[in-house]
């Protein structure tokens, strides 16, 4: 039996179905009827195992309603971190970014791994060849900037992620864009060149998009939190349903 994955991030719902570690059919939805969404994936198929890594406090009566719903159910919050520790992984990691990593361990084996992470928050984390969480950090995402200078400014336009930047800013419009992109670039940069021996993963919703700027060989995984889910699935089966 099939078992179905969900994140929920900060800003939309994505959901796969996997067989082991294997993802199937992968699902996005950003909206505010998230609950019923994820009640309508499970209408068509009912999963073995319903994991469900959320930034949100999942209240008793949705986890109730999930439970009737799959064979077993598996909620990672920041009231459920026994898993994290499972994993030798601080429990003040977020599950998304807990996923990623064990996902990266998974996938690049015995390698030394700097994991970009390109979402509402950019967060950078670093696994030695053994596996062992080395630590990480966390810095404003690409749009989370453009946000905020419009925000805490009186005379900066909001802007969306430009296609083309110039190096150098020719109009208020352009600096702004060259500003954000290039503070990133240098950013990660930085990282990189403290680390030149470590594999580097992006993911997220700007990793593409930041990964085609690059100099350096980059490994873009886009589903890696969803493949991190799958991974913690398959070790919960294994240890408790065979």
């Amino acid at each position: 039996m099939a078992n179905l994955l969900v994140e929920l991030g900060n800003t939309a719902l994505k959901a796969a179905w996997s067989e082991g570690v294997t993802l199937g059919k992968t699902f996005r939805y950003q909206g505010e009827k998230v609950m019923d969404y994820l009640l309508s994936l499970l209408e068509k198929e009912k999963p073995g195992v319903l994991t469900v890594a959320t930034v949100y406090h999942m209240s008793s009566k949705d986890e109730e309603i999930l439970r009737k719903e799959c064979g077993h159910l598996i909620i990672l919050d920041k009231n459920h971190t026994d898993t994290l520790l499972r994993y030798n992984l601080p429990e003040y990691l977020s599950y998304d970014r807990a996923a990623s990593l064990i996902a990266a361990g998974f996938l690049f084996k015995d390698k030394p791994c700097s994991v970009f992470d390109f979402g509402a928050t950019l967060t950078i984390d670093f696994l030695g060849t053994d596996g062992r969480y080395l630590g990480g950090n966390v810095s404003l995402g690409c749009r989370t900037r453009f946000n905020a200078l419009n925000r805490y400014s009186k005379s900066l336009p909001l802007l969306d992620t430009p296609e083309n930047v110039l190096p150098e800013g020719n109009s208020v419009e352009s600096s702004v864009e060259s500003g954000v992109i290039s503070g990133i670039i240098f950013e990660i940069e930085g990282y990189i060149e403290r680390k030149p021996q470590n594999i580097v993963v992006f993911t997220g919703g700007d990793a593409i998009y930041f990964a085609k700027k690059m100099k350096n060989s980059i490994f873009v995984v886009c589903n890696l939190v969803l493949i991190g889910l799958a991974i913690i699935t398959d070790d919960y089966v294994k240890k408790n349903l065979k």
